[in-house]
């Protein structure tokens, strides 16, 4: 950048105050300040997009070289399963009891038995329980009759 020191920013200002006059000085000062303004966003604006490509010509060389390493592992699986497929078929053609192994066996699906329709809340039952908080829902005859108070004879 241009080394602007405080003795030459001064020498500017005189001179600018006395060729342009004291009156017109804040406008054209206004003036000169938007478009050093705009100049500088337009400059960063460049910056920016010449970043933004490079970022992107390095995106590219990165996409080129993982799509290069993927088709060289299905290449190999494809040759490594044709490969496998051959040796199969020769072993069929053989005829060798002794290498084919009898099918596994799995266990019988069984269900787990859960509820799936009673919704539980978060809390355990036997915290309600310790607390006294209720559970269930009583009906209203329920209800006084446990509230109603007790005789003493």
């Amino acid at each position: 950048m241009i080394d602007l020191g405080i003795s030459k920013l001064a020498l500017i200002g005189a001179v600018a105050l006395i060729v342009i006059g004291p009156e017109k000085l804040p406008r054209v000062a206004r003036t000169v300040g938007t478009l050093l303004g705009k100049a500088q966003r337009y400059v960063n604006d460049v910056k920016a997009e010449v970043n933004r490509s490079m970022d992107l010509d390095e995106l590219r060389k990165m996409k080129d070289t993982v799509q290069d390493a993927a088709r060289d592992v299905e290449q190999s699986i494809h040759t490594g399963a044709t490969d496998f497929e051959k040796q199969f078929s020769e072993i069929g053609q053989t005829g060798n009891s002794e290498l084919s192994e009898p099918t596994p066996s799995y266990p019988e699906y069984k269900h787990p038995k859960k509820k799936w329709r009673l919704k539980q809340g978060a809390t355990p039952q036997w915290y309600k329980a310790r607390n006294g908080v209720r559970t269930r829902a009583l009906s209203g005859a329920a209800r006084v009759a446990r509230y109603r108070p007790h005789k003493i004879n």
